[in-house]
């Protein structure tokens, strides 16, 4: 009687497919990254793959070993699968970080085609709440989109994102955290919970270039920046590192949020930089069991410092317990309540958001000698 052979297993065709997988923080394949080690088949049949990962304590593992599991069954569908996890050395790591990093130019890069810079002139209008909310909405309509959290003394993406670890580090070289299918990058993940951030001008600036200049965004569609409060360091600083972000300016009706977020809106234009819309936020409070809308902070204040700046009033959105609940529980309502009003206003205002170029009136030129 003779024995059935198993049948021969393409090692090549596997190799292909495992080295197609992504890397789920820098959103490359693993082949080109060099973090796919041997790939063999032992007398079982089980195939054992080697992956090399950027540090010891990668948080993501298990998201390595679903994408590496389905890669390998792509070919072999009966598939045993043994997943060797080892480390890049030193010298490949900084080889690696170089490579992400490109060529040296002297200045920072284009990180997206879209950046929207949020901003209010006072704290508790909601701004970091429409931003956060903003960014996931523009996440689901299959955009790719980074979320940097430039509110260094008062940072909420890690409450509202619910992420806390701190980010994986290479050569000097940040990975954002990911969260909702929006890049993230905050203060907030380099400090403990209870420690507060004392940092001066200079200090400031440099964080905010490290946070474009040092952080691995990738390919982006849209970055959208939370900047904080007000006319301060951060957000001088962002006029000048990063020329073609567009600013929203976000109010609520009461006329002493309206007049100080005149004044950053006044600022930004006098300044160059490019407005992309106005936001009226906690327009009407929302009753949750008759749907009865109270205007708690009076009414027109959104109108009013759009017709200020000379740019369209985008969005109106009600506060609503939903919104409160979602910022509570680290899930951004647009994801955790997708029906009540806030979360469709928010939508409705990710969709509206304008592609905002700006003037080169003013602006210096290089020029070349032929």
């Amino acid at each position: 009687m003779k024995l059935r052979s198993r049948p021969r297993l393409d090692l090549a065709a596997v190799r292909s497919a495992v080295a197609l997988v992504e890397d789920p923080e820098i959103h490359r394949p693993i082949g080109d990254l060099g973090m796919l080690g041997n790939v063999d088949a032992g007398r079982d049949g089980r195939i054992r793959v080697e992956i090399r990962l950027t540090t010891p304590s990668c948080p993501l593992r298990e998201t390595f070993s679903q994408r590496v599991t389905a890669a390998v069954r792509s070919v072999s569908s009966a598939a045993k699968v043994d997943i060797a996890y080892t480390v890049l050395d030193d010298r490949a790591r900084r080889d690696l970080a170089n490579m992400l990093r490109g060529p040296e130019t002297g200045a920072f890069p284009v990180i997206a085609p879209r950046i929207y810079a949020v901003a209010s002139g006072k704290g508790g209008v909601g701004k970091s709440s429409v931003a956060a909310n903003v960014a996931v909405a523009l996440a689901d309509q299959g955009l790719a989109v980074g979320l940097l959290d430039a509110d260094v003394w008062g940072y909420s993406v890690p409450q509202l994102f619910g992420t806390r670890r701190s980010p994986v580090a290479l050569s000097g070289l940040m990975f954002p955290l990911e969260a909702y299918g929006v890049r993230l990058m905050s203060t907030g993940f380099l400090v403990a919970d209870d420690e507060p951030v004392i940092w001066r001008g200079p200090m400031l600036h440099k964080a905010l270039e490290q946070f474009l200049a040092d952080v691995y965004w990738g390919t982006l569609d849209v970055l959208v920046i939370d900047l904080p409060p007000g006319t301060g360091d951060i957000t001088l600083s962002l006029l000048e590192l990063v020329p073609s972000a567009a600013l929203l300016a976000v109010t609520t009706p009461q006329p002493a949020a309206r007049a100080v977020a005149s004044r950053v809106g006044r600022m930004a234009a006098d300044a160059r930089m490019p407005l992309a819309g106005v936001v009226e936020n906690m327009t009407v409070a929302t009753c949750e069991a008759c749907g009865h809308g109270t205007a708690l902070f009076g009414s027109g204040g959104g109108a009013q410092l759009a017709d200020e700046l000379g740019v369209k009033l985008l969005a109106q959105i009600p506060l609503d317990i939903a919104l409160r609940e979602a910022g509570d529980a680290g899930i951004p309502v647009v994801r955790r309540s997708p029906g009540t009003p806030s979360a469709q206003a928010l939508r409705s205002l990710a969709a509206a958001l304008p592609t905002v170029r700006r003037s080169l009136v003013g602006v210096p030129l290089p020029l070349s000698v032929a």
